[in-house]
């Protein structure tokens, strides 16, 4: 296990080095950059732009010198320094923007998380052990439903049913009134009556694609032999599906922390854009769309880093959870 956790580390520098090569690549792609943006915004507006200004921009920019040098720039900055750049829209440090939209962040993807484990556990486990009930029906049908729905429609009807019953909006995470205020019972009540949408919103596409998964692994499992021997010996059915065929079957559960750390960090852009939270996603989004060069790469490098780290605890806890994947691993490392 040890050679197995030092083989994937070391294969985490060269892995993040290309994804920074991949990301900074794809950011330039597009033609132009963020002063091409710059300057075609200030001529919407009616002001005269002359090309000793435009060159004195991307001097201040730092977008005159070659893409490599470019990259070399950023890179052993982030690398030797901590430091992520600065936005060249918001002209702030990124770690700065980062700290103020994280919180928000992690409570709703944290929130979105609980919301799903919570639903898609006793449903999946119900729906394989009463198999062809009205309940697994219900459970089939919801899950189909689930994943066939986009998250953006689902979050724009549930604003409009939000909107009809409750008599407003719940878009963002605090009312105007609420926003700098300091915290009080009202605020956490407000905080609440807006987090209940992007927390089903969000929450829902991945509790019935679990619902799915941990019913056809529970079902896999009740029906093979040591089941049905264990059930032949008179075990009794809560503790015999318990024991083991439970235990087997919530491995999707585990490998679910793979992409709990990213999310928590970057969250559904799409749904934050339309229902307008203060969250990184949209901040990402909207970088790319400016083509803020150390922004949009910082971030995606960040949500790597997350991606890779909590891909290796998700093997771990694996590892920990079932004695198959264990050996296999032992196996390999030997």
């Amino acid at each position: 296990m040890l050679s197995y956790i030092l083989r994937r580390l070391l294969w985490t520098l060269p892995t993040l080095l290309a994804i920074s090569v991949v990301v900074f690549i794809i950011i330039n792609l597009p033609p132009g950059d963020f002063v091409t943006s710059l300057i075609s915004y200030r001529r919407q507006q009616g002001l005269q732009v002359g090309e000793e200004e435009i060159a004195r921009y991307r001097a201040a920019y730092g977008l005159d010198q070659p893409l490599i040098v470019q990259y070399g720039y950023w890179i052993s900055n982030m690398v030797f320094r901590g430091d992520l750049g600065v936005s060249f829209e918001y002209t702030r440090p990124v770690t700065t923007l980062i700290a103020e939209r994280l919180p928000a962040t992690a409570l709703l993807a944290g929130a979105a998380l609980l919301f799903t484990w919570a639903l898609a556990f006793p449903i999946g486990v119900y729906a394989a052990v009463r198999q062809y009930s009205i309940g697994d029906h219900l459970a089939t049908g919801l899950g189909f439903l689930g994943l066939a729905t986009p998250n953006f429609l689902l979050a724009l009807v549930l604003m409009y049913l939000g909107f009809r019953w409750f008599g407003y909006v719940p878009a963002g995470l605090c009312s105007p009134e609420f926003c700098d205020s300091a915290w009080n019972l009202g605020k956490l009540i407000d905080l609440l009556k807006h987090l209940w949408l992007p927390v089903v919103v969000i929450g829902t596409a991945g509790m019935a694609g679990l619902i799915r998964i941990l019913r056809a692994n529970l079902l896999d499992e009740l029906r093979k032999p040591y089941v049905v021997a264990a059930r032949a010996r008179g075990v009794p059915e809560r503790r015999l599906v318990v024991r083991y065929p439970l235990r087997v079957a919530m491995n999707p559960f585990i490998s679910t922390v793979g992409w709990v750390l990213p999310g928590l960090f970057a969250g559904d852009i799409v749904v934050g854009q339309i229902l307008g939270l203060p969250t990184i996603g949209p901040l990402l989004l909207n970088a790319l769309r400016q083509q803020d060069m150390y922004l949009a790469g910082s971030l995606i490098m960040v949500i790597s880093l997350l991606t890779v780290i909590g891909t290796l605890i998700s093997d771990l806890l694996l590892a920990w959870a079932d004695p198959r994947v264990r050996l296999g691993v032992t196996g390999g490392a030997s």
